[in-house]
């Protein structure tokens, strides 16, 4: 199996694709995955890994070559957005046949990926995730899943019955009501968040509650809100709170919690409903 990393958002330090590569061996021994980081990755072009034009055409790259069975999306950062247009109109068959996997910022580009019928897109770590504590086990989640398709990556959720997706939430709230948003409809909406202030949180979930295609969701399911900044004075809602009421108040079903978020323990979902291995 092949898999390309390419960062349409931000660089990768290339320790990174060092360490990425011994937890697959670790992992697979001989039936390790041929990972290749497209050169791309470790470009700097101000906060972005290269200018737009370097990492749309790196995606290209990857997406359209007929030897590569997977894009894997480096990290996340911001930038992804950027270059989705660009993408999305020079991809080739080649790229139909691919699996995408990333979370974090990318979900505006897996976003528009999966509006457009583009491969299987899957939320899901990323190679960054190695520089967490711990993060060889969100890579070897990552790995098991593109490799072997392991049951065990999944988010519990997941089932072949129903259809998923999964976004931060900031994310999909900026691709609403642009060429980027994809069709939700009937799909279980699993949310999660890193590093915003809970009244952010709540402006974020009364403005994606509040449009007309999420409100065709067959409900909303939270996942982790880590590292939320003291709000002063309290806000007085925790995160579950603020999901519950907007989604009260917009019709929305409630669903409960979902094991994904910024963290080693970020679990793996495959938009729509989820292909056989």
């Amino acid at each position: 199996m092949r898999i390309g990393v390419v960062a349409p958002a931000s660089r990768l330090e290339p320790v990174f694709a060092e360490k990425v590569l011994d937890v697959s061996r670790a992992l697979f021994g001989d039936r390790a995955p041929d990972i290749q980081f497209h050169p791309q990755c470790f470009l700097s072009w101000g906060h972005f890994a290269g200018a737009d034009d370097a990492r749309a055409q790196a995606f290209l790259d990857v997406a359209n070559d007929p030897g590569v069975d997977a894009l894997w999306i480096g990290r996340g950062g911001y930038g992804s957005g950027r270059i989705a247009a660009q993408v999305i109109a020079g991809l080739t068959d080649a790229a139909k046949q691919k699996t995408y996997l990333g979370y974090s910022d990318a979900g505006a580009l897996l976003g528009c990926l999966y509006k457009h019928g583009v491969g299987e897109i899957v939320h899901g770590p990323m190679p960054a995730d190695i520089n967490r504590q711990g993060g060889e086990k969100a890579v070897g989640r990552a790995l098991s899943f593109l490799v072997d398709r392991a049951p065990g990556t999944l988010e519990p959720g997941v089932s072949p019955a129903t259809m998923s997706a999964a976004f931060n939430m900031m994310v999909l709230s900026q691709i609403v009501g642009t060429p980027l948003q994809p069709d939700l409809t009937g799909h279980i909406l699993m949310l999660e968040e890193v590093s915003e202030y809970m009244y952010r949180i709540d402006r974020t979930m009364f403005h994606l509650t509040g449009n007309a295609g999420i409100q065709k969701v067959a409900g909303i399911r939270l996942g982790r809100c880590s590292e939320i900044p003291p709000n002063d004075p309290d806000f007085g809602q925790s995160e579950e709170g603020v999901v519950r009421h907007w989604c009260e108040v917009s019709g929305i079903p409630y669903l409960g919690r979902a094991d994904i978020g910024h963290d080693i323990d970020n679990k793996v979902v495959p938009f729509g409903r989820m292909r056989n291995a």
